[in-house]
């Protein structure tokens, strides 16, 4: 069928008019503390779903479809682990931010360490946030710059242009809300996309029932006969050097999921923040554990739509079907087999992931560089009006950042794109380390964690440089090398002071 121009019109007109509603929605803001915590009243419910939404990139929506057609349903075992990780947050690192008027994910370092440990925490997050949310901006773009280019429009352009207006495209409609209206219009519109993304895989998957002959037993029937139904899998058939490479054996989903939600989701700003504008300590709460819940629904839906999709095309690899990988069979199907229409609210769905997840970063970027970094170094003396006044300028600078990185990856290689996603996984060991080292050692100090989360960080080269373990494993390597390494610090330098 073809993506036609009133799928293509209803694409630019969804973008459109999420810049529009979101810088409506937060238009009225007075302070920072309302620019990047909502002035701390925004329902727990609404936080549940931004927090989804914020973690849902255009990789998972066109990823996961791909494993289960690929494989089968093993994915969804680390969701167990992630539901784990976030109970885990719940009950051991909300209370510390609510313990004060903690502002950031890194407040809590620079209270019990110094400020040096948060300007080092909050540097590394902005850092690993710019390259990581680079390349998930890169990857947006690139199915909007097929639909520019099919239509037709702007004849002459070489690919890597196209690519280029479609990541400024991208890039500045989402920029217009985040400016006005902050962490506000950066949680109701991932609300209202979240509700368009899941819709979308939703109405997808009636589509491709309707042209089953039996419906849902057709996938089932052909699912279970080629072992896409399995879930359950404990890799204890494998030899242990195979085993630790295996993500998604029981064990490893499980324990090494649950640390990795515990450092994405309870150290990293982007997720952080979003728990600091919920009123109380128990709304903070329900917001992250009911988020775990939700992703894992979220990651059965997209896994199902996959083994739907592999009846659908007669069980057929992606090479038979013309695609150069996995990732592309549900666009595939988006693009040539819906109807007129629908195929544009699709990819607005996916648009709508896209604008959540790069919203978010904006807001996180800009919350971690201002209330870490220039706030306690040089913004003490000045008004709430200029502070909100400088917080939207920041969002402007990080969203050109955000932009040009996304422009730089245009023409490289994917293995860098794969070196790019994967420093992040092993950041958040340090990040997750430095905050158990505080809580579980009294007497660690400065020193300590700075000395045991710089070791984490090149553990970590090393281990990914040189040794194959599976990447949720990348966390429980990192956060263990700096609590173990802070704490012999600790001994030898105290032993130092001692003999002294």
């Amino acid at each position: 069928m073809g993506f036609s121009t009133i799928d293509m019109a209803i694409v630019v007109v969804y973008m459109m008019a999420s810049a529009g509603v979101g810088a409506w929605i937060g238009r009225h803001q007075k302070n920072t503390t309302d620019y990047f915590l909502g002035n701390r009243q925004i329902p727990w419910l609404a936080v549940t779903f931004s927090i989804v939404a914020t973690e849902t990139s255009v990789l998972t929506f066109i990823s996961i479809p791909a494993v289960s057609y690929q494989g089968n349903l093993t994915f969804l075992q680390i969701a167990f682990g992630y539901v784990v990780g976030r109970i885990l947050v719940a009950l051991y690192l909300i209370p510390a931010y609510f313990r004060g008027e903690m502002n950031t994910a890194y407040h809590f370092l620079g209270e019990r360490f110094g400020q040096k440990m948060r300007n080092t925490a909050s540097i590394t997050f902005m850092a690993t946030r710019v390259l990581a949310d680079g390349v998930r901006l890169f990857a947006t773009a690139i199915p909007l710059a097929l639909i520019i280019k099919g239509s037709g429009a702007f004849i002459g352009l070489r690919d890597g242009q196209f690519y280029a207006i479609s990541i400024l495209l991208i890039g500045v409609l989402t920029i217009i809300y985040t400016y006005v209206g902050g962490i506000r219009s950066v949680i109701w519109m991932d609300v209202v996309q979240m509700t368009i993304y899941i819709g979308g895989a939703i109405l997808a998957a009636i589509l491709i029932l309707g042209n089953l002959p039996n419906g849902f037993t057709t996938v089932t029937e052909l699912a279970a006969s080629d072992e896409k139904l399995k879930w359950f899998y404990t890799g204890y058939d494998l030899a242990w050097k195979d085993f630790i490479k295996q993500p998604y054996t029981f064990f490893t989903a499980l324990t090494a999921g649950a640390v990795f939600s515990l450092a994405s989701h309870g150290t990293d700003q982007i997720t952080v923040q979003r728990l600091l504008t919920c009123k109380d300590k128990l709304s903070s709460q329900k917001a992250i554990s009911a988020s775990g819940f939700a992703v894992l629904v979220q990651f059965l839906i997209f896994l199902i739509l996959g083994n739907m999709l592999y009846a659908y095309y007669g069980g057929a690899n992606y090479q038979e079907l013309g695609l150069t990988r996995a990732d592309g069979i549900f666009p595939k199907f988006i693009v040539e087999e819906m109807p007129t229409g629908v195929s544009g609210l699709i990819v607005a769905a996916l648009f709508a992931a896209a604008m959540s997840t790069l919203s978010s970063s904006l807001s996180s970027l800009s919350s971690a560089a201002i209330l870490d970094i220039y706030l306690p170094l040089a913004g003490k003396d000045k008004s709430e009006a200029q502070l909100l006044k400088i917080s939207r300028l920041a969002t402007l600078g990080w969203g050109i950042v955000l932009v040009v990185a996304a422009l730089a990856f245009i023409g490289l290689k994917g293995t860098v794109v794969e070196v790019a996603l994967g420093i992040a996984s092993y950041t958040y060991g340090g990040l997750l380390g430095s905050f158990l080292l505080g809580l579980v050692h009294k007497d660690a100090t400065q020193k300590d964690a700075i000395v045991g989360f710089a070791s984490a960080v090149v553990v970590m080269t090393v281990v990914i440089g040189m040794v194959q373990i599976a990447w949720p494993l990348y966390t429980v390597v990192g956060s263990l090398t700096t609590i173990l390494v802070g704490i012999g610090s600790h001994k030898f330098f105290a032993g130092g002071r001692n003999a002294g």
